[in-house]
């Protein structure tokens, strides 16, 4: 098949996403209602399927026109897609309109009726323009843009311009394991790394570093250079080369003999700030350290290529050691300020002390798997416990459960509970909190539930005083045991509230409430620097992988990856705790 699937999100989603983008592009050009509406409903139908879509339109075509809001138009598209990775029509209507206009929908505070107007009624073509007769209050006079609109959209570009050359880590991380996967399996590879903002843990990263220990650099940049999803090869030289992707990510290879892997280890991961404190270190000692090794300094320049012996070069430990410095984690690699060489890194928090998963969806709601089949696959991750945290009713777009189809999602979730042995299952919810503070369900529902995921999901533009006064009622709610992704931001998509999150991490202390990194790599919130405002305010944090898709527990690392930035701990991760003391802070007291 030649469909390729974006990174983060599944089959279903993507198909769903390409028929959303058709009916926007129709709605942008005035076209039939019934038609624009039809597609959105084919496409809701898609990612709300819990069937595998793509892997059933070859074989059992008639299952899926059959299935409510497909149809036979539906499944030639999915068919399409599937079998020529295309969707002809929404490639000839791209092409009517200026290349420029379409990028406009992705600007949060946009849709396409607002595009529309843009476009045809004042002729803006393309984000620098709409940002120009932004500001020359042309876009201020069109119908249905008042002051706060404008100010919303102004703001939403300057935090995509912020982003712009910058992927989601996924993306990178993605790219870089497939790298890995094929320069591992050849015979002339030795070893192969990601290094850069990837390896540190970065939200974003602008390219991707690989680096290969190998005594046949041309072969290894001629199989690099060959992969399906180059683009266009910027670099080939005998041991460096740089391509640039289709998806638009470029990926930079080395090749270097392994006795100085390490010393290249430690310089492409960087930081900047890190390898110079380093760098300076060395010149203290009277040695010099490049990316070849630590050497000492003769003045002379490039030890390397004169025979000069390296103190240090085969790994990045004995870099370290001979700078008299304890072994630094790559996540912590981005300190600044006051020397931060001194003291031992803490041992920070890993994947594998991750036992239990405290927030995903099922089918009630907006997620792809059963209960049971929820459950099975965090049994088979070898969790002690999972819970099911079905969105609240507020979460309309979310298919959010009413009091009554709570209430029988947790008659469904003790019976499956019933069934299965060898790990516990909590009957949750992820309850929304509202504009002002408030939840989403009543207390005496609320105090049927076993644990209690309480988020933001709508006015997420609210002041920082509104959003702390906000966050602060719910997390002083007797049945809140997690602040669900506290700010609500989208990497590259949205800012979400600027809370202070110290003052909430404080009152959460107090409380015993975990506030959540959220995992997915869309929204990695808290982020690392509000994990460290966190622990110096004494609160508790849950890493969740919010769950919707079986694929989802596979972004786990990038949560943990956020966490290690933040200087996270085993002791204080309520997701690392045994079953035992799991069960003891759900139970503890609720004020």
């Amino acid at each position: 098949m030649a469909t390729r699937y974006a990174a983060g999100m599944s089959a279903n989603e993507q198909i769903g996403a390409r028929f959303e983008r058709l009916a926007d592009l129709l709605e942008i050009t005035g076209a039939n209602p019934f038609r624009i509406n039809a597609l959105r409903r084919s496409a809701r139908a898609i990612d709300a399927s819990p069937l595998d879509l793509a892997g059933m339109i070859l074989h059992d075509r008639a299952s899926i026109i059959a299935l409510a809001g497909m149809g036979e138009g539906t499944a030639n598209r999915i068919e399409e897609i599937v079998r020529t990775g295309t969707m002809a029509d929404l490639d000839t209507l791209s092409k009517q309109i200026p290349a420029g206009v379409p990028p406009l929908l992705d600007v949060p505070g946009l849709g396409p009726k607002k595009v529309r107007v843009l476009w045809q009624t004042a002729g803006i073509e393309d984000a620098a323009t709409l940002k120009a007769k932004l500001l020359d209050g042309t876009v201020g006079a069109l119908p249905g843009f008042g002051a706060k609109t404008v100010a919303n959209i102004l703001e939403s570009l300057a935090f995509m311009e912020r982003g712009i050359g910058r992927f989601c880590a996924d993306v990178g991380w993605n790219a870089a394991q497939r790298f890995l996967a094929l320069l591992r399996g050849a015979k002339e590879v030795e070893r192969a790394e990601f290094a850069g903002s990837l390896r540190r843990g970065r939200d974003t990263v602008g390219d991707i570093d690989l680096l290969v220990s190998s005594s046949h650099p041309e072969q290894v940049c001629e199989l690099f250079c060959a992969d399906r999803e180059i683009e266009k090869v910027l670099v080939r030289g005998d041991t460096k080369c740089s391509v640039r992707l289709k998806n638009g990510l470029q990926v930079d290879l080395r090749v270097l003999t392994g006795d100085h892997f390490g010393a290249a280890y430690l310089y492409f991961t960087g930081s900047k700030e890190h390898n110079v404190l380093l760098r300076e270190r060395a010149q203290r000692r009277g040695m010099t350290l490049n990316e070849y090794g630590l050497y000492p300094d003769d003045g002379e320049g490039a030890p390397q290529t004169r025979g000069v012996q390296a103190i240090a070069s085969a790994t990045e430990e004995s870099i370290y050691a001979a700078l008299e410095l304890p072994f630094i984690p790559a996540h912590l690699r981005e300190e600044i300020g006051a020397d931060p060489l001194g003291a031992p890194a803490p041992t920070l928090i890993s994947m594998d002390s991750i036992r239990c998963e405290l927030h995903a969806h099922t089918t009630a709601s907006d997620g792809e798997l059963s209960i049971e089949d929820l459950v099975l696959a965090a049994k088979a991750r070898g969790f002690h416990t999972i819970a099911i945290t079905d969105h609240s009713r507020s979460s309309g777009q979310a298919n959010g459960l009413s009091i009554e189809r709570l209430r029988e999602h947790i008659a469904a979730i003790r019976e499956v509970s019933s069934m299965i042995s060898g790990i516990r299952i909590l009957a949750g919810s992820e309850v929304d909190i509202l504009a002002d503070g408030s939840l989403d369900y009543p207390d005496d529902l609320l105090s049927e539930l076993d644990i209690v995921v309480a988020s933001p999901h709508t006015a997420l533009r609210q002041d920082p005083e509104t959003a702390t006064k906000r966050l602060l009622r719910a997390v002083e709610h007797p049945a809140v045991d997690i602040l669900g992704h506290p700010t609500g931001r989208m990497v590259r998509g949205r800012p979400g509230m600027d809370p202070d999150i110290a003052a909430i991490a404080q009152c959460a202390g107090r409380r015993g409430v975990a506030l959540e990194i959220n995992a997915h790599p869309s929204r990695l919130d808290l982020r690392d620097t509000h994990v460290r405002i966190a622990l110096a305010a004494g609160a508790m944090i849950a890493i969740n992988c919010d769950v919707h898709s079986e694929e989802h527990f596979d972004n786990l690392h990038f949560g943990v990856a956020t966490a290690r930035r933040g200087a996270l701990t085993t002791d204080r991760c309520v997701n690392a705790l045994d079953a035992d003391a799991l069960s003891g802070w759900l139970a503890r007291p609720r004020g």
